[in-house]
């Protein structure tokens, strides 16, 4: 992507422009512009680190070891 000598791209603006040009086209044609609109994540219980969900008695075992 870039040429053996950078020095030449920046002589004149228009090559700069065009070589900016390219390298924000490879850009988008590659990773793409990504979706338009974030997708929510469905509302679900609490989970902890292995996935498995979280009951109000862990919460109270959480908290009697925490003395509250």
């Amino acid at each position: 992507m870039i040429p053996r000598n950078p020095s030449k791209i920046f002589r004149s603006r228009w090559s700069a422009l065009l070589w900016a040009a390219g390298v924000i086209f490879t850009a988008v044609t590659t990773i793409g512009f990504g979706s338009a609109k974030p997708e929510a994540k469905p509302e679900s219980a609490l989970t902890d680190v292995t996935g498995t969900e979280v009951s109000n008695a862990d919460l109270a075992v959480l908290r009697n070891f925490i003395g509250n």
